[in-house]
């Protein structure tokens, strides 16, 4: 702590002390001040400036310091100065000692608050943001909360000092008057709870209460204006309770749910069920990863005490069948695909169309059907999830010579009768780095792209680093810090759309040149395959959403409840962000569907206050809450549990002795911040800190369960032990073991 503030912090101490040490509290009393009242008065009409000025600086500083006693003042102004020149030095001074209470706890306390608590505080602040002068206004006006509670607290808050002045000259200002009013007829009064009779608290806090229920006025209001342009359209009745777009995890989710409580729901998907997961991203992909995992295994059989049965040379390509494996992955998609099939939700109670759908306006929705006509809605609530779809960078010449992406890919590869001999990825996110470590294990020469510095910057450096590695023992090129440039044709080709008599070709080699740019320094990379794997993009254009008004950026704007600029139409998962996962997707769908379809009853904000991910690279990196980089960037003290995951015995005999549990804690405590694993089924083993997360679990709780032997998840298990004993009790177990010296004689 820097000496101003503990310079100032001594201070406070000391004038606490002394007020209680002196029992100066005895002159703030109602006897002392009925006793005196005639000779304040006689004092007052001598020298009144002085007893005013003195007044005043008393009560600034009594209210400053959090001193008892600010009530028999107020009585004391209205007693020796009448209710008007009181309530005037009285309102003023208050205030004014308030906020240096506020600036004081600001000073000294909200550094420290903020390294221990610091995710709860900006969330309190983000509240504070949008309705924290209502909530103070509302506090001031009810005399049951102890004022310097309010002083301190909001001071530890980003709530702005001019606000708080403001808000708390007016909020203060009825109370103020009461109390003054009171001390003009000091002699009437016999103790300082007859001041506020039952009627008079109940006034108070139906003041206290106006401020919210004008901002529902005013809400109100707003909703009104954001539908006045749509007034002479909104439906007497309606068809639907709910419309949902897109049938990936956040629609299907939604609709279930509606169908689930009886609401007349429809789904409307434009291509395939079950979305970007099912078709093009989680599913295909975890199945080229499984070939890839089992392929590498082949080859290194002898690490398990086998013959290989796979060459090593070029990693077994021509001994592994790409389209066999391309063949199965397919037909994983297809057994998974009955889960999201129009006939299992039908079945459900979902009506399903098939189309492109269009927000008319706020209440209808146009689907242009897939076999022709069109079809119109309308619908008491609007579900946009309409999922994401990757980004294809401006690279001059990428068009020419062909690529792919994490969507196209599974159905362009399916025709290949090898493995991408030579394989360029372009992105080194959790992505880029899955499917360019399978394809390098499937026998391609890959090189991976990436323009950051490291892979995977969302996580840690010693993460970053691992992957890294453990990329290139299986044979990928990976260069970070390098910058796409450009796209040419191969070498002594000619250019892409004309022949060398200038006539359109009709035909070129597939692949082509990539150029990058390394530290000033141009480098031409070969590839007869190029996948683009560089983020997602959310889809955002053709649903309507530009012409009704809804503000867009590179996501839907929405609120807390997930609503747009229009109550009734909520946007989830990659349209609406903060995450693209399929599980946050699903996890907003609950509230969507939920708010949308009893909002009228009970609203509720999405909670992504614990959200796990995981990149299902070998090793898997799997974590929720805070990793070390993030407690750095947002100012929360932490401290580091780390277990090495290469002393388990499980992962010992299955040759997977590699990775690590990373937890951190706050300071001192067993509270989980968050949790980041490297190793065989990272994210399988991550649930157990979720749910620990979730339910307020401790360290000491998971170091307290039976973890089975031997398995993986004894790697947690020890990770807590690893705290546990870094938090020993030093000196009781120098007792302890001086106990057991005289126990032996």
């Amino acid at each position: 702590m820097k000496t101003s503030k503990l310079v100032l912090l001594a201070f406070v101490v000391a004038a606490i002390a002394a007020f209680f040490a002196l029992d100066l509290s005895r002159f703030l009393s109602l006897n002392y001040l009925q006793q005196s009242h005639a000779s304040f008065v006689a004092l007052y009409e001598r020298q009144p400036f002085t007893v005013a000025a003195a007044y005043f600086v008393l009560y600034v500083l009594t209210t400053a310091l959090s001193f008892p006693g600010a009530t028999i003042l107020t009585l004391a102004g209205g007693a020796i100065f009448g209710l008007g020149w009181g309530l005037l030095l009285v309102s003023f001074a208050s205030s004014l000692g308030a906020t240096l209470a506020f600036l004081t706890a600001r000073f000294v306390l909200r550094d420290s608050v903020e390294s221990r608590f610091g995710q709860r505080l900006k969330d309190i602040n983000r509240g504070l943001e949008k309705d924290g002068a209502f909530y103070l206004f509302t506090l001031r006006l009810v005399p049951l909360v102890p004022f310097f509670v309010i002083n301190l607290a909001m001071g530890l808050t980003n709530m702005r000092v001019g606000v708080f002045y403001l808000v708390s000259q007016i909020g203060m200002l009825a109370g103020t008057a009461v109390y003054v009013n009171a001390g003009t007829q000091l002699s009437q009064i016999s103790s300082l709870q007859g001041i506020l009779s039952p009627g008079l608290i109940g006034s108070f806090v139906l003041l206290g209460v106006f401020p919210l229920l004008a901002r529902k006025g005013v809400d109100a209001i707003k909703k009104r204006q954001v539908y006045a342009r749509w007034s002479a359209v909104l439906p007497k009745t309606f068809d639907r309770n709910l419309v949902v777009i897109g049938a990936g995890a956040g629609g299907l989710v939604s609709a279930y749910i509606a169908a689930a409580v009886k609401a007349k729901v429809t789904l409307v998907e434009a291509h395939k069920m079950g979305g970007d997961c099912l078709n093009y991203g989680c599913v295909p992909s975890k199945a080229l990863i499984k070939s890839a995992r089992l392929a590498h295994q082949m080859q290194h059989a002898d690490c398990y005490g086998l013959d290989s049965c796979l060459p090593i040379s070029d990693k077994g390509r021509g001994a592994i069948s790409f389209k066999k494996v391309m063949a199965r992955v397919h037909a994983v998609i297809a057994a998974i695909a009955p889960h999201d099939s129009i006939e299992r939700y039908t079945n459900l109670g979902v009506e399903v169309r098939k189309g492109h759908a269009k927000i008319i306006n706020p209440w209808t929705v146009e689907i242009a059907l897939n076999d022709g006509g069109k079809q119109r809605l309308t619908t008491r609530n609007i579900v946009i999830a309409a999922g994401a779809r990757p980004f294809v960078p401006p690279l001059p010449g990428l068009a020419e010579v062909g690529y792919v992406t994490s969507d196209t890919l599974w159905d362009s590869f399916a025709q290949l009768d090898e493995v991408p001999r030579r394989l360029v990825v372009l992105g080194g996110g959790p992505i880029g780095c899955e499917l360019a470590q399978s394809f390098a294990r499937l026998g391609s020469q890959v090189t991976q792209v990436e323009m950051a510095p490291r892979l995977m910057m969302r996580e840690d450096l010693e993460v970053s680093g691992l992957v890294m590695d453990a990329l290139r023992d299986d044979g990928v090129t990976v260069l970070t810090g390098h910058k796409a440039l450009r796209c040419e044709a191969f070498p002594g080709e000619p250019a892409p759309g004309q022949g060398e008599d200038g006539a359109p070709m009709v035909a070129h080699r597939r692949g082509g040149v990539l150029v990058v740019e390394h530290e000033g320094r141009e480098r031409r990379i070969e590839f007869d395959e190029l996948l683009c794997a560089v983020g997602r993009v959310a889809r955002l254009t053709g649903y309507g959403l530009e012409d009704i008004g809804i503000p867009v950026g590179k996501t839907v704007d929405i609120n807390d409840y997930l609503q747009t600029i229009y109550p009734n139409i909520y946007a989830v998962g990659d349209v609406a962000g903060p995450f693209q996962f399929t599980h946050t997707a699903a996890h907003q769908a609950w509230y969507a569907a939920v708010n949308a379809l009893f909002g009228d009853l009970k609203r509720f904000k999405a909670d992504y206050s614990v959200i796990p991910w995981a990149t299902f690279t070998d090793p898997e990196v799997a974590r929720v809450g805070l990793n070390e980089q993030d407690a750095l960037a947002q100012g929360v003290a932490f401290e580091v549990t780390r277990y090495g995951i290469d002393d388990l015995d499980r992962a010992i005999a299955d040759s997977e002795a590699r990775g690590f549990v990373k937890v951190l804690t706050v300071p001192g405590k067993d509270r989980i911040l968050g949790a980041t694993i490297v190793g065989t089924q990272a994210a399988n083993l991550l649930a157990e800190f979720v749910l620990a997360m979730k339910h307020g679990l401790g360290l000491n709780k998971i170091l307290g369960t039976i973890h089975t032997y031997p398995t993986l998840s004894e790697a947690n298990k020890y990770a807590a032990g690893e705290w546990k004993r870094a938090h020993q009790p030093k000196r009781l177990l120098a007792w302890v073991a001086k106990y057991h010296d005289w126990k032996r004689g």
